[in-house]
């Protein structure tokens, strides 16, 4: 009688296990899923900015060119300035990015993903 009592205890410890196992990878499962998730939602609505906001600079340098060629009777001359200016402020860039720039994208980046990580906690905590 023992036998059969460890035999069915030993066959209901397996099942829990199995059971738990099962849980378990779906909970990972669903976890990658929010994370892919998120992150896919977060690079659509970043990329829909970013293009925003090249068509804003686009149409903007566009019309600050027709707005010098207009001032200066010249398209050539006025084109020529905006042209200027981007030289201008790639040099800036590329004299200031280790400086500067890198480092805020890096801080920048790093401050949004800490946020993004204390925001879910909050949200664990609520629950």
């Amino acid at each position: 009688m023992e036998d059969k009592d460890k035999e069915k205890s030993i066959e209901d410890l397996y099942q829990d296990a199995r059971s738990y196992l099962d849980t378990r990878v779906e909970h990972t499962r669903l976890y990658l899923l929010e994370k892919i998730s998120k992150i896919f939602a977060d690079i659509v609505t970043n990329a829909a900015v970013v293009i925003c906001f090249v068509l804003a600079f686009l149409f903007g340098t566009f019309t600050l060119a027709l707005f010098l060629s207009d001032v200066l009777h010249s398209y050539t001359k006025g084109f020529g300035c905006v042209a200027l200016i981007y030289v201008f402020l790639a040099l800036l860039v590329y004299f200031t990015k280790e400086k500067y720039i890198e480092k805020a994208i890096i801080n920048f980046t790093i401050r949004n993903y800490f946020n993004k990580l204390a925001d879910k906690d909050e949200e664990e905590q609520k629950i």
